[in-house]
């Protein structure tokens, strides 16, 4: 019998998702397509490619998704997204970061611009209707924010949708000037069903129970969750004045003590900005009960790193990989069907819980 995706809007009475969306693997195959190819998914920084030339690739959600992509910086100083599979045979053109002026396979030699578009391809010349519009490299469209780059499989939901409650809410602070710290990047294997560990991010009812350190330093009783699109955000607010972002007059947070905004982005990424900077959580399924979490850190203010909400985040990972990590084997129980939400405290599950029954329809 298929899963009963339906999700009650009003979460006083809705019951959370169907456990076969987390056990049965015929969902997890769907979801690539129904959840992920749509959405928008961070790729890194326009660092990756400073320089005419520059290529870069990237494989997208690599062992899901899988998709090979790279980064190319022409010489008018446009950086372009373009598949990285050549249009002749299939061959990945570019596989590890290298500076040309042009991409060329080292199968045949067929020859591609900077920008995707086809050159020319030995032994050709008697072939017929060729070239065409195909045998351009397919250009994938990429939504900036100051140096974070985002991309998107295909056209049908404007980055917008994802991102700019975001960008909008947070238009006061300078992320041009965050800086990536490769020595504060790292990854950690989860062995849980993805929207298990994205559920477990989007409440914060669960902090006094699981993470007593967050829990001295988050005013609890004024936590709040706001709702969105295809995004939704957490305000942790700070007990103690130290902790708390400086926000300008123009901030529509101005005048609050904020700890952390907490900014989930569906389907599978967090962001979160700390007086010290930005934490990116990517989490990236790799099977129906595994899933790869990396975090990606940015410096703003290093004198403020590890203070306050954003201190000790590997301890509070190592928290909710065991809380969600039991939670996995939870669900598998034949006793177990489905829950219901807090109406005060689970607003952000239930919200993505509505987007995965509405797309997987």
């Amino acid at each position: 019998m298929p899963a009963n995706f339906f999700v009650d809007a009003n979460i006083a009475q809705a019951a959370t998702l169907d456990k076969r969306f987390y056990t049965d693997p015929q969902y997890f195959e769907l979801s690539k397509e129904k959840l992920f190819a749509c959405s928008w998914q961070f790729i890194g920084s326009s660092d990756l490619v400073k320089h005419p030339g520059d290529l870069y690739p990237i494989s997208l959600l690599a062992n899901f998704l899988d998709e090979p992509l790279v980064l190319t910086k022409d010489k008018n100083g446009r950086i372009h997204l373009l598949s990285n599979v050549c249009t002749h045979r299939g061959n990945i053109l570019v596989s590890e970061p290298c500076k040309s002026n042009n991409l060329r396979c080292k199968y045949h030699g067929r020859l591609f611009q900077l920008d995707g578009k086809f050159i020319s391809m030995p032994e050709f010349k008697e072939v017929e209707n060729f070239p065409s519009s195909l045998d351009n490299l397919k250009q994938l469209s990429i939504a900036r924010w100051g140096k974070l780059l985002f991309a998107n499989l295909d056209s049908r939901l404007p980055h917008q949708l994802f991102l700019q409650d975001m960008i909008d809410r947070l238009s006061w602070l300078p992320i041009e000037e965050f800086k990536f710290q490769p020595d504060l990047t790292k990854d950690f294997i989860v062995k849980a069903h993805w929207a298990l560990y994205c559920e477990n991010y989007l409440e914060g009812f669960h902090i006094p129970f699981v993470h007593t350190g967050l829990n001295e330093v988050i005013d609890f009783g004024n936590y709040t969750t706001e709702i969105f699109r295809y995004s939704n955000l957490q305000l942790g607010m700070a007990k103690d004045d130290a902790d708390s972002f400086e926000l300008p007059d123009y901030s529509p947070d101005y005048g609050k003590k904020i700890a952390a905004y907490y900014f989930f982005i569906f389907p599978n990424m967090m962001f979160n900005f700390y007086p010290w900077g930005l934490s990116i959580n990517v989490v990236n399924p790799i099977s129906i009960s595994q899933s790869k979490i990396s975090f990606y850190s940015y410096l703003w203010n290093p004198e403020k790193f590890n203070t306050g909400a954003g201190s000790g985040l590997d301890v509070v990972e190592l928290e909710d990989e065991e809380v969600v990590e039991n939670v996995q084997r939870g669900v598998r129980s034949r006793f177990y069907e489905h829950g219901r939400y807090s109406v005060k405290r689970e607003q952000g599950t239930h919200h993505l819980h509505q987007i995965i029954a509405a797309l997987m329809k």
